[in-house]
């Protein structure tokens, strides 16, 4: 990947992130990057005093900082803001990280040598992966202390990953035979000022959404044909006069992995009910309005990975360095706030459509809690229980972040994003809804094993087959975590994913 500070897709971004696709900046990238870093050093030779260049931070940018000190204070705030806490990101979330990092310094504001962003990309390419601690960052001004953790690597200090172990970065770097930089004036403000690693981790997190987001139709309408639902409701007149996009791609997306179904033609002419319940009727709604969603957040992320967010911004044509607020998280936090949201009704919507295969009141005579013997055989009883629990922890983490504010550095940042909550909420909603759909799918995938011989739509029994490659049929019982596990794992891998639809 060519970077030269151009919009990056979540598929872009997950090329690099996880499947370890090299990155180099383009030589269009160069003359803007030495330009803006031009403009610095005149600064730096004039004695003019500018916010970042020759000032303390924050709260202390009235501090005039001498000519000599100017290093110092560079490597001074790096280190001071490298007070991480808790796990560490992921590989795939740094990596990710540090390309967005990369790319946004290549648009040429940000007054940093071309050497600097070349060290970051070779990094990339020889799979050094700074410790990032996840949890110490308000989102504004930016992720400081993820990035200022990334910094500390490209200076040689700090720990970073190399050949799956664990050591400090300036081992990594002597390993992959390359040398860290010493920071000059701006260039650690630089490196620290931005809002890449919510964009990181919510953006790697939002595309596992969108994946979710079609999974849902696929498990909503292995439901339907094991409880003999009618597809009636997702007639494209209906979703013509309400013509939301993702309510009229989810109901053509229904009605696709329903076509050739044997079970609704088994019982079209004698069902007597006019519509079913909400959980499955409704499917088009609920599941387009998340599809809605999620694509405001992306296109939110799109903008975001081709601006430039740190502070003060250097405008090369003119000379000047203008101070702003570029880094506030508010647009990502917001986004991600309501994609979590989103997923959390997905959740809910799927607990429900759970709950009628299970409930002998309602599941259209397939035997109670879909076990073979009831009451000898308890089924998939408690696997709605999980599917409860699950349920109840998202629907707390959706709380959004966003609406949140903690005034810090003295006062003078007093309105900050929490735009990595939002994204780290996000990342556990996802991960617990990957798992809610998998004891839907098991559920549904058995209750269709009550209508055999009967066959499902051509789209359900794909997905049918797919969950029996995992996990076999519930003829008596079993632990049911494992399975669970493994098609949560299946639906990470795409291996649910309806052929008619383009992932991208």
């Amino acid at each position: 990947m060519e970077l030269k500070g151009e919009q990056i897709s979540l598929v872009q971004l997950a090329a690099v992130a996880s499947e370890g696709e090299a990155v180099r900046i383009s030589p269009v990238a160069r003359p803007h990057i030495l330009a803006s870093r031009k403009a610095i050093e005149q600064i730096v030779e004039r004695d003019a005093v500018v916010y970042g260049v020759n000032t303390g931070f924050g709260k202390l940018s009235d501090v005039r900082i001498p000519h000599g000190e100017l290093r110092q204070l560079q490597l001074n705030l790096v280190r001071s803001h490298a007070c991480g806490i808790g796990n560490p990101l992921s590989e795939s979330e740094v990596r990710a990280m540090m390309v967005l990092r990369a790319n946004v310094l290549a648009l040429g504001f940000s007054g940093i040598r071309f050497e600097v962003i070349e060290l970051l990309c070779e990094m990339l390419n020889r799979r050094i992966c700074p410790v990032v601690p996840e949890k110490g960052s308000v989102g504004a001004s930016g992720d400081l202390a993820p990035l200022a953790h990334l910094a500390l690597s490209l200076i040689g200090e700090g720990e970073a990953f190399f050949e799956k172990q664990r050591m400090t970065s300036a081992e990594t770097l002597q390993r992959a035979q390359l040398k860290p930089v010493q920071l000059e004036a701006k260039e650690g403000l630089a490196l620290l000022n931005g809002t890449q690693a919510m964009h990181a981790v919510g953006g790697l997190a939002l595309l596992r959404a969108k994946r979710l987001a079609r999974i849902a139709d696929v498990a909503g309408a292995m439901s339907l044909e094991a409880l003999k639902g009618t597809p009636a409701a997702f007639d494209s007149r209906l979703q013509d006069a309400r013509p939301h996009p993702g309510q009229k791609a989810v109901a053509k997306h229904l009605l696709s992995l329903m076509e050739g179904s044997e079970i609704r033609q088994s019982h079209l002419e004698k069902d007597s009910r006019v519509q079913d319940a909400y959980s499955l009727r409704c499917m088009p709604q609920v599941h387009g309005a998340v599809r809605g969603a999620l694509a405001h957040c992306e296109d939110v992320l799109l903008i975001e990975s081709a601006s430039a967010t740190d502070n003060p911004l250097v405008f090369a044509e003119s000379g000047e360095v203008i101070s702003g607020g570029n880094f506030h998280g508010a647009p990502l936090a917001l986004g991600f706030d309501y994609a979590a949201i989103a997923i959390a009704d997905l959740m809910g919507m799927s607990e429900r459509r759970t709950d009628r295969l299970v409930n002998p009141d309602k599941n259209e005579g397939l035997p109670a809690f879909l076990a073979r013997e009831p009451g000898v055989q308890s089924g998939f009883m408690t696997a709605h229980v999980a599917a409860a629990s699950l349920l109840n922890e998202a629907r707390v983490l959706a709380h959004p972040a966003s609406v949140d504010n903690i005034t810090t550095s003295g006062g003078k940042e007093d309105h900050v994003s929490m735009g990595m909550t939002s994204a780290l909420k996000l990342r556990a909603i996802v991960d617990l809804a990957e798992n809610l759909l998998a004891i839907e799918l098991l559920a549904a995938a058995e209750g269709l094993e009550h209508r055999r011989p009967l066959k499902s739509g051509v789209g359900v029994e794909h997905a049918f087959l797919a969950v029996r490659k995992i996990a076999p049929p519930l003829t008596e019982d079993r632990a049911l975590s494992g399975d669970i596990a493994s098609v949560a794992e299946a639906i990470r891998r795409g291996d649910f994913d309806s052929k008619d639809e383009n992932y991208e």
